[in-house]
């Protein structure tokens, strides 16, 4: 009985909120490392990640898969800020790439990549999910864009958590980049989102009714031993209580630095719509099912879906929707220096990246490595 009642009284270490100033945001994209020859995925990371300079290394990081990398910025209090940032990062790492023979560029999902190419990375913790995932572990790498906001206290930051569920397809919808996977046309905006669905924690989480609510939901399957450490959970959106933030991962990776300012203004701002005013009404961020259809059509259609909408109790084009999100966000990214980049978001929305790259490939005759050339010169412009 002794012991049983020091595993319960154990601290949570991991669970304790380390506080961050309200609003800042931070940014992680995962990139495609590429042989220039035929623009296949080169599986690198482990050649790479050792020759980087030491300034540009400290935010480049390995991913599952060797044809894979994160760039990640430092927190900043502005949207413009850790833009420039990203911009810097993906110059400077497409110049280093250069000159190791290798180009770089950022999707949903590298369009022609093959399971049977690729290659887990050695780190210690892409093994444990070589060992526990099996062969889910061994498909085709996907690209994410992830933000994370800065939140003071860990009962504002599952408020945040609880609220932006509500969000996540529309998000999902106009980040969608993703629509080819194995050499073809799949149908789908986001394919990525299915893809890595495979994986398990992954998806929608649940509404939380507090901080206690979800460090004992994790904790008693970090108890069983279902996974090592609390970042194993892959939600659309996570607590990060090391950082002091919550993190959205819905969103495909951009290709281009202004649609990925463009969603980090839309997430920052509506963010601080959601703590301070509670935008989202609670029967729609109750609405599990209806949410989960909603975060389906979004992967598929992106943001030419039309969405449920649960207080009109019909489908919606979500491009209307957006313009309501917008509305309400406006006054709040003026307090947050990135009205400019939120205004960029209606652009994004008519110039959808799924259909760019759809067009592109038309363009060419269906010819995808032509597409991987556009899509790395766009990664770092000029560079």
């Amino acid at each position: 009985m002794g012991s049983q009642t020091e595993r319960v009284s154990a601290p949570r270490s991991w669970a304790d909120w380390q506080p961050s100033a309200p609003y800042t945001i931070g940014l992680e994209e995962e990139v495609m490392l590429l042989e220039p020859a035929d623009w296949s995925l080169a599986q690198r990371s482990d050649d790479v990640l050792p020759q980087l300079p030491p300034g540009l290394a400290e935010h480049v990081s390995a991913e599952t898969h060797q044809g894979a990398l994160e760039l990640s910025t430092d927190p900043h209090q502005t949207v413009p800020e850790a833009i420039e940032q990203i911009a810097g990062l993906r110059a400077w790492l497409a110049a280093e790439l250069a000159a190791q023979g290798l180009a770089v560029a950022t999707a949903g999902t590298h369009p022609f990549a093959l399971w049977s190419e690729t290659r887990v990375s050695p780190a210690s913790r892409y093994q444990v999910i070589l060992r526990t995932m099996a062969d889910l572990a061994r498909r085709e790498p996907t690209f994410a864009l992830h933000v994370h906001i800065g939140v003071e206290d860990p009962e504002r930051a599952i408020r945040l958590l609880n609220q932006l569920r509500a969000h996540l397809p529309l998000l999902l919808a106009l980040s969608a980049n993703s629509p080819f996977w194995q050499g073809r046309a799949t149908g789908l905006a986001s394919t990525r989102t299915p893809v890595f669905g495979a994986f398990p924690r992954t998806g929608l989480p649940r509404r939380f009714s507090g901080y206690d609510d979800w460090v004992s939901t994790v904790d008693a399957l970090l108890r069983c031993g279902a996974f090592p450490e609390p970042t194993f959970l892959w939600w659309d959106v996570r607590p990060q209580p090391a950082l002091g933030t919550v993190e959205v991962r819905v969103m495909d990776a951009q290709t281009d630095v202004a649609a990925t300012a463009a969603l980090c203004a839309l997430v920052q701002a509506v963010a601080r719509l959601e703590i301070e005013e509670g935008h989202a009404p609670e029967r729609l961020v109750a609405a599990e099912e209806l949410l989960a259809e909603n975060r389906f059509l979004a992967a598929r259609d992106g943001i030419e879906a039309d969405l449920l909408d649960l207080a009109a109790e019909l489908r919606r084009p979500a491009r209307s929707q957006l313009r309501a999100l917008l509305d309400a966000a406006r006054p709040h990214a003026d307090d947050l220096g990135c009205r400019a980049e939120l205004e960029t978001v209606a652009r994004l929305a008519l110039e959808p990246p799924f259909l760019r790259q759809l067009d592109a490939v038309e363009r060419r005759g269906g010819r995808l490595p032509g597409l991987m050339a556009e899509l790395a010169a766009a990664f770092a412009p000029g560079d």
